[in-house]
């Protein structure tokens, strides 16, 4: 098998933006000397805020900031695509931003941007803890696919990860990867995380690319972690169950043409 090589990162960000950025650098740097074409950083990889409102306070002008500016540094440096995870990125006529993936190319060029479509409204079961992202962020209303050295990607984000009709537009586009910068909760992480990675790769045979945050955030809150690359039959090739670091998986895209010949399961579809 010869395919492109692929990587998931998993950080524990916090407050301090300037040092989330070196870490996202570092991690970046490390997947492109392992080769890999295309590196993805979990959400909210340069700021963990203490709540959801002070993501509006480092929200920044599309292409203006040092978010953007240190990420594409990065990848340039690196020589490698970034899907980096999610900015907060300023609306016109909005007080709230929107939750931005923007993807990078290997010469530090934005070629992309998705907004989280689907925001975290919820209280988490048996728990005191309860989330209201759209307070604080304005939701997106179109999937996006970017292709890359390392096939065409559908971009989502997250809680997008639970409703599977984002996913099957994502394949009509023509998506042969997806890729999920994520922040889950514990509780749901453990319950549900690796099924949903593996369910969105088996019924859309594609590959997914899956960056979390991992481990205990100046809010008091703890993130799931379990970064990993999942094939189009729904294995696991790498995973990072906690801490921080890389995971680099090779893409059988040959392999998984075959398997979409073979398997028509796609082209099955009755129901829209």
């Amino acid at each position: 098998m010869t395919g492109p090589l692929v990587a998931a990162t998993q950080m524990t960000s916090g407050l301090d933006i300037a040092a989330n950025l070196d870490t996202a650098a570092r991690l970046v740097g490390e997947a492109g000397a392992r080769g890999a074409a295309v590196v993805v950083l979990p959400e909210n990889y340069a700021f963990m805020g203490r709540g959801e409102a002070e993501r509006r306070n480092v929200a920044e002008v599309l292409d203006d900031g040092p978010i953007q500016e240190a990420t594409a540094r990065a990848a340039r440096s690196a020589g490698t695509w970034v899907i980096a995870g999610t900015t907060p990125i300023v609306v016109d006529g909005d007080p709230r931003p929107a939750n931005a993936c923007l993807v990078y190319d290997d010469k530090g060029r934005r070629v992309a941007r998705y907004d989280k479509i689907h925001l975290f409204d919820v209280d988490i079961p048996g728990r005191d803890e309860g989330y209201r992202e759209s307070a604080n962020a304005v939701p997106g209303r179109e999937p996006v696919v970017v292709d890359t050295p390392a096939g065409r990607i559908g971009l989502t984000v997250c809680y997008d990860l639970r409703f599977p009709e984002l996913y099957r537009r994502l394949v009509a586009l023509g998506a042969e990867i997806f890729t999920v910068p994520a922040a889950f909760t514990v509780p749901t992480g453990r319950a549900h995380w690796e099924v949903l990675l593996r369910a969105r790769a088996i019924e859309d045979l594609c590959f997914v690319v899956a960056a979390a945050q991992s481990g205990f955030h100046p809010n008091g809150r703890e993130t799931y972690g379990d970064s990993m690359v999942v094939d189009c039959w729904g294995r696991v090739l790498r995973r990072l169950p906690r801490g921080t670091g890389t995971v680099v998986a090779e893409l059988d895209l040959a392999g998984q043409a075959e398997k979409r010949e073979r398997f028509p399961s796609l082209s099955h579809r009755v129901l829209e």
